[in-house]
C-alpha cells in the first residue's frame, strides 16, 4: 500500500480523497495556497505544506511547488483530484520523471486522449462510434472548409482540439458565418489552451450526455461501472447528474460499456475515467475521454456500491482490481445536484462568509462539501461548494428524498444556486426524464 501522498487540489474532492486515503491507512500531505489554509482537509491532514498565494497559477497550477512538497514530505505519490493538473500530461511526466506515483493514467495516455483530435482517431480505431466531422485540423483554406461544412451539413460545431470544460466552441448555422466562427474560436483556442487548433463536427440539436465510468489496472483488467445521464447543463457545464440514465436499456448499457472497456485495453489505460458520449436517435457518438475522476462520480458509487477513489489508490499502489465485471449490479437510482456559490438568477460567483451550513440527512442522503459555519468561500477558485446526492430504489424515489434534501440545506451568509435545483428537481420534464443538453438554457431563456 501506499504510504503517503500529496493531495494536490482544493475543497471537496481534496476531503473526498483524504477520507479515502484514512481508510486504507495512508498518510496525507494537503497542499494549499495562503487563503486555503483553514479548509477542512488541511486541518484535517497529517501534514501540511503552503505552496504560494491565491493565484491558481502561483500555487494549485505551480508544478514545481507540488513536486517540492512531496519531496520535502518524504511522500511516495501525488493524487491530482479534478481540474487543475488533473489532466496535464506535463505534470503527469515530471511526478514520474521525479520518481513519484502519479495517481491516474500514463502521461501519454493523457497527451493521447487530451487533443480531441489524437482521442477520436484512438476512439475509431477501437470502434468506438464518433460524431461525423473533419476528422483534422482545419487548415486556413476556406474553399476546403466550406466544402467539408457541405459534405457534415449544417448545423456545424467549430471545437478547440485542445480544449475542455465547455471552453473553445462554436455552433455554425450557416455559411456566412463559417470563416469569423473559425476565426473566433482559434484565437480564443490559442489563448485559453496554448494551441490553436480547431476541428469541425456535426450539431447534434437535441442530443443527451450520456457517460460510462470505466476503471483499468496495472495487469490489464478493465471493467465499466454503467453510465449517468449529465444533459442539464448551462454553458455545457454540468448542473445535475444521474445515474443509470433513464431510457437505456441493460443490454445497451452492457454492450456500450463493453465497446469502452475494450477502447480502454486497446490504449493500455490505468485508473478510473469517463468515456463521454452524445445521445441522439438510439445512437451514441464520442465526444471526449475524461482521464481523471469525475465530479459526478458519487451517483455512480451509490448505485454500485464501489468507491472510485479507493480503487485508484488501489491500482496506484499495483494491485489488481478488487472487483470484476460480474460483480457490477446497478441497484436503484442516484441523483446529484451540484451546489455553487452563486446567485441562481445571473449565476454571478458568490463569494463570502457562511454563517450557517446545515446539511440535509436521512436515508439514502449523501453530502461531499469542505463547508462548515464560518469558513469564507474565496473568490479565486470554482464556485462548487457541496454537492448533494440522493438516492433511492427507484428513480422517483430519488427524486423524493432529493426535494426533501433541498428543501432541508441551509447554506446562510452567500447566495447559492439551491432555489434553481429545487426548482429544476420539481420541474415536468426533468421530472420524466430524458431532458436534452439544451433544455437548461431554453428553460432559463423562458424565465
Amino acid at each position: 500500500m501506499l504510504s503517503k501522498i500529496v493531495i494536490a487540489n482544493r475543497g471537496e474532492i481534496a476531503l473526498r480523497v483524504l477520507r479515502a486515503c484514512r481508510e486504507l491507512g495512508i498518510r496525507t500531505v494537503a497542499v494549499h495556497s495562503t487563503v486555503d489554509r483553514d479548509l477542512k482537509h488541511v486541518r484535517l491532514a497529517d501534514e501540511s505544506v503552503c505552496i504560494g498565494p491565491p493565484q491558481p497559477g502561483l500555487s494549485y497550477l505551480n508544478i514545481p511547488a507540488v513536486i517540492s512538497a512531496a519531496e520535502v514530505t518524504d511522500a511516495v505519490a501525488i493524487h491530482p483530484g479534478y481540474g487543475f493538473l488533473s489532466e496535464n500530461a506535463d505534470f503527469a511526466e515530471r511526478v514520474e520523471e521525479s520518481g513519484f506515483i502519479f495517481i491516474g493514467p500514463r502521461s501519454e495516455t493523457i497527451r493521447l486522449m487530451g487533443d480531441k483530435l489524437s482521442a477520436i482517431s484512438a476512439m475509431k480505431k477501437a470502434g468506438i462510434p464518433c460524431v461525423p466531422g473533419s476528422g483534422k485540423p482545419l487548415s486556413d483554406d476556406m474553399h476546403e472548409n466550406i466544402r467539408i461544412a457541405r459534405d457534415i451539413g449544417y448545423p456545424v460545431i467549430i471545437k478547440a482540439s485542445g480544449g475542455g470544460g465547455g471552453r473553445g466552441m462554436r455552433v455554425v448555422h450557416a455559411e456566412a458565418a463559417l470563416k469569423n466562427a473559425i476565426q473566433l474560436t482559434k484565437t480564443e483556442a490559442l489563448a485559453a489552451f496554448q494551441n490553436d487548433a480547431v476541428y469541425m463536427e456535426k450539431f447534434l440539436e437535441h442530443p443527451r450526455h450520456i457517460e460510462f465510468q470505466v476503471i483499468a489496472d496495472e495487469q490489464g483488467h478493465c471493467l465499466h461501472l454503467g453510465e449517468r445521464d449529465c444533459s442539464m447543463q448551462r454553458r455545457h457545464q454540468k448542473v445535475i447528474e444521474e445515474s443509470p440514465a433513464p431510457g437505456i436499456t441493460p443490454e445497451v448499457r452492457e454492450r456500450m460499456g463493453q465497446r469502452c472497456v475494450e477502447a480502454c485495453q486497446a490504449i493500455g489505460y490505468r485508473g478510473a475515467g469517463t468515456f463521454e458520449f452524445l445521445y441522439e436517435n438510439g445512437e451514441f457518438y464520442f465526444i471526449e475521454m475524461n482521464t481523471r475522476v469525475q465530479v459526478e462520480h458519487p451517483v455512480t458509487e451509490m448505485v454500485t456500491g464501489i468507491d472510485i477513489v479507493r480503487e485508484q489508490l488501489l491500482i496506484a499502489a499495483g494491485q489488481p482490481l478488487s472487483i470484476r465485471q460480474e460483480d457490477v449490479v446497478l441497484r436503484g437510482h442516484a441523483i446529484e445536484c451540484r451546489v455553487n456559490a452563486e446567485d441562481p438568477k445571473t449565476f454571478r460567483p458568490s463569494p463570502g462568509r457562511i454563517n450557517i451550513f446545515h446539511a440535509p440527512g436521512g436515508p439514502g442522503i449523501r453530502i461531499d462539501s469542505h463547508l462548515y459555519d464560518g469558513y469564507v468561500v474565496p473568490p479565486y477558485y470554482d464556485s462548487l461548494i457541496a454537492k448533494v446526492i440522493a438516492h433511492g430504489t427507484t428513480r422517483g424515489a430519488a427524486l423524493a428524498r432529493m426535494t426533501t434534501a433541498l428543501d432541508e440545506i441551509v447554506v446562510d451568509g452567500i447566495s447559492t444556486n439551491v432555489p434553481l435545483h429545487r426548482d429544476l428537481i420539481r420541474d415536468a420534464a426533468f421530472m420524466a426524464g430524458g431532458t436534452d443538453i439544451h433544455y437548461l438554457e431554453r428553460k432559463l431563456a423562458l424565465d
